[in-house]
C-alpha cells in the first residue's frame, strides 16, 4: 500500500483565528484541499505583536492548550475532516509559563501532538523554552516530526527527530528578516542528512519573507514560493522515498544512518559530554514502512564495498 500524502503548505499574512477559520474552510472547497494543512509558526498572535509588549501579548494570546482556542482549533478539523498544523499558538502553563508552542490536530478535532520551541530567538523572543523533542504517527502515512523556526539552525533537533524515526519534519517559521536566505540551504541540508522529507512553512508579507518550500529526502526542492506572496503550495509526501533513500543510498552513494559497523568503537562526543553509540545509529523505523523497505530486507544490488571492508 502507498504512502501518499496530499500536503498543503499555507504562506499567508498574520490572521485573527476568525480570519483564519474563514480562509482554511475557502481553501478546504478549493483545489487547494489536503490532508495535512500546515501555517506558518505565530500565525494566530504575531497580527499587532510589534506594537505589545511582552505582558500584552500574553494578556491578549496566551491560553492553556484545552482553552477556548484549542477547542476552536479541534472543531475546525474535525468539520473539515484534515489533520491541522495552525502554526504556533502561545501556550499558558498550568505554573504561568508562556510557551511558543506547535499543536497538531487530526480528523477527529483531537490534539494529538505539542511541541515547546526548544531554540527560541533569542533576545528577541519573550518566551519560556521547551526541553522536548516530539514526533506524531499519521496511520496509515507516517511519522511526522516538529521544529519551529530558528531549531532548523541547530542540526542535533532535526536529528534526534529522524532518529525518533521522524520521516517527515514540519519546521514551522515567521522569519520577517534576510535571514530567510540562509534558512533555505540550513532546511536542506537537513532532509540530507538525516535522509527525511522536511517543509518549511513561512509567512506572507507583510509579517514575514515567504519563501515556503518542501524538500524531499534526497535534498531536493519539490515545491517552493517565489517570495512574499499569499500562496497555498500543495504537494504529494510519498514517505516510502525515506525509506529507500536510506536502503539505496542518497544518489545511489551515501549511507549516513548505515556508518557504523559491528566491532567499531562509541565515538566520544566531548561537545555534548556524551557519545555516539554504534548500537543505537539507527532511526526507529515507522510501523507504516513497507517491509520490503526495512533495513534487514535484502537488496536488489550489491554495494561498493567500503575500503575497511576490501581490506
Amino acid at each position: 500500500m502507498s504512502r501518499h500524502l496530499r500536503l498543503a503548505l499555507v504562506q499567508a499574512p498574520a490572521e485573527s483565528l476568525e480570519q483564519f477559520a474563514e480562509g482554511l474552510r475557502l481553501r478546504m472547497t478549493s483545489p487547494n484541499k489536503a490532508d495535512l494543512v500546515v501555517y506558518p509558526e505565530a500565525h494566530l498572535y504575531s497580527l499587532g505583536m510589534e506594537a505589545m509588549t511582552a505582558e500584552e501579548l500574553y494578556e491578549a494570546h496566551a491560553e492553556p492548550l484545552d482553552g477556548p482556542r484549542g477547542k476552536a482549533l479541534g472543531a475546525l478539523a474535525r468539520e473539515l475532516g484534515i489533520w491541522l498544523v495552525p502554526g504556533t499558538v502561545l501556550e499558558r502553563a498550568g505554573d504561568g509559563d508562556v510557551y511558543n508552542t506547535a499543536v497538531v490536530y487530526d480528523p477527529r478535532g483531537e490534539l494529538v501532538a505539542s511541541y515547546r520551541k526548544i531554540f527560541t530567538w533569542r533576545p528577541y523572543e519573550p518566551v519560556c523554552v521547551g526541553r522536548e523533542f516530539v514526533v506524531f504517527d499519521m496511520p496509515g502515512h507516517g511519522r511526522v516530526g516538529l521544529s519551529i523556526c530558528y531549531d532548523s539552525w541547530y542540526p542535533e533537533l532535526s536529528r534526534h527527530l529522524a532518529w525518533m524515526g521522524a520521516e517527515l519534519v514540519i519546521n514551522v517559521v515567521q522569519t520577517p528578516t534576510a535571514g530567510r536566505a540562509q534558512e533555505i540551504p540550513v532546511n536542506q541540508a537537513n532532509a540530507i542528512v538525516n535522509q527525511v522529507w522536511v517543509a518549511s512553512v513561512n509567512g506572507a508579507g507583510p509579517t514575514a519573507h515567504g519563501r515556503s518550500l518542501l524538500i524531499d529526502p534526497e535534498g531536493h526542492i519539490q515545491v517552493a514560493a517565489a517570495g512574499m506572496e499569499d500562496v497555498t503550495l500543495v504537494a504529494v509526501v510519498d514517505f516510502d522515498r525515506v525509506a529507500a533513500a536510506r536502503k539505496f543510498g542518497t544518489s545511489g552513494d551515501s549511507w549516513p544512518w548505515d556508518h557504523f559497523q559491528a566491532g567499531d568503537s562509541p565515538l566520544e562526543l566531548p561537545l555534548y559530554n556524551g557519545r555516539i553509540d554504534p548500537a543505537t545509529w539507527r532511526p526507529a523505523i515507522s510501523p507504516e514502512t513497507p517491509a520490503d523497505l526495512r533495513p534487514d530486507a535484502p537488496v536488489v544490488f550489491r554495494r561498493p564495498a567500503r575500503e575497511s571492508e576490501a581490506r
